[in-house]
């Protein structure tokens, strides 16, 4: 990423980085150096020094708050990436909410593809403990969106009613939904939706306009589960990806339904196939085309996706970076939810249970949203087929369960294989 840093600004860098610095310091053609950009901050903010500046973090249990030192805080705390986001607005989610005794959440969020950079410090030992050991700084995170390599994609439809494979992807050279302007925002838009209009054949579809849809439109999207709300979760409204809610957000679908864009909600976008049904591999090829179509589409405008070989596909939040995938089905499991041995199978599978709600809900008949566990250090490929793997497992103890007999807790599989 350190090659961004030489980029010619737009206008809203260019007035924000002369605000912080001065016209003075600005070479020809308004460029500024790596030192330069970083160090923009210190121009206007010291007051108080650092240590009357760190927050109070003692009753906080999130990453963030269990890796930032006085001094880590001290070293960043006047730095700022070139669009001139600093670290007090990466840590501000995690200092406004403290999270929850017993679920511990990231605490910070990236405005840039810089600032995993600019404040690698921080976001290293975060990415470290929250991705299970994954070291960025001696880590490469792998790539493979070859579908043909699923085995055993299909699952036995009497216990899984759907699939869904989703991710991220931003757009580089823009700033990420926490710190972007309005103009950046509807850039977003405007490169994405062009872009998604030269889908052909089953991936064709149409955009929807949060600002613009019909009340028929906006009901059928939502009997659909397809609309998402304005943000009220403070984690995500103490990041600052509320602003300006809706301007330039909006829902892209296929005609079929089965392959869906999100833009400029939590992340530039958000790209999801599904269907009805136990077809993981089906899902999982529709998935590999749309992404790669919608690629090839948007480099042709001279745009690109961010990702590096470190941190794979980038996206605001650290939890989701490198794959962003979550694959998941909504599985019946009656008898094996009431074992008490569930919990214990599914972490040694690297899978997740939530309820078919959403992650805070509870299951509801038995029906639980499984997906693997890991977003950093495996492939799309690897991830799916971990889904496929552990759901087909758990099938196989439901069946057990059934006619009497005994299950056991498989062993433990390995994270970075």
């Amino acid at each position: 990423m350190a090659s961004n840093f030489g980029r010619i600004l737009s206008s809203k860098r260019n007035m924000g980085i002369l605000s912080l610095v001065g016209a003075g310091s600005l070479t020809a053609g308004f460029l500024l150096t790596r030192d330069q950009h970083v160090n923009a901050g210190a121009q206007v903010r010291r007051k108080y020094p650092p240590s009357a500046e760190y927050p109070d973090l003692r009753k906080h249990n999130n990453c963030m708050a269990s890796n930032l030192t006085p001094a880590i805080y001290a070293k960043l705390c006047d730095k700022a990436t070139p669009n001139g986001f600093m670290l007090d607005q990466a840590i501000q989610t995690g200092v406004d909410n403290p999270g929850h005794p017993f679920i511990k959440t990231v605490g910070m969020v990236a405005g840039d593809e810089e600032s995993y950079e600019v404040f690698a410090d921080i976001f290293n030992p975060v990415i470290k403990e929250r991705h299970n050991g994954y070291d960025p700084t001696n880590m490469k995170h792998p790539t493979d969106l070859d579908a043909s390599k699923i085995k055993s994609g299909q699952f036995d439809e009497r216990y899984v009613l759907s699939s869904r494979v989703r991710t991220g992807r931003s757009i580089r050279g823009l700033s990420l939904p926490p710190a972007c302007t309005r103009a950046e925002r509807r850039e977003v838009e405007r490169v994405v939706i062009d872009a998604l209009a030269g889908l052909k054949g089953d991936l064709a579809g149409k955009y929807y306009s949060l600002t613009q849809m019909t009340e028929e439109e906006q009901q059928q999207l939502i009997n659909d589960h397809f609309l998402f709300d304005k943000p009220v979760s403070p984690l995500l409204t103490c990041a600052g990806m509320a602003r300006d809610w809706p301007d330039a957000r909006g829902i892209w679908h296929n005609n079929n339904k089965t392959f869906l864009v999100w833009v400029n909600e939590e992340d530039h976008t958000r790209v999801i196939s599904m269907e009805k049904g136990g077809n993981m591999k089906r899902v999982f090829e529709r998935f590999c085309k749309g992404l790669q179509e919608v690629e090839r589409l948007i480099k042709e405008k001279g745009w690109e996706f961010m990702w590096n070989e470190r941190l794979g596909y980038i996206l605001t939040c650290p939890s989701n970076l490198g794959t962003g995938l979550r694959a998941g089905v909504h599985v019946k499991l009656p008898l094996l939810s009431k074992d008490p041995r569930f919990s214990k199978i599914l972490e040694n599978l690297r899978l997740q249970k939530r309820g078919t709600g959403g992650v805070d809900t509870a299951a509801v008949g038995s029906i639980f949203d499984i997906s693997n566990l890991d977003r950093l250090g495996q492939s799309e490929v690897q991830l799916v087929q971990t889904v496929v793997d552990g759901v087909n497992y758990l099938i196989e103890c439901e069946k057990r369960l059934e006619k009497g007999q005994d299950i056991k807790i498989p062993a433990p599989i390995s994270q970075f294989k």
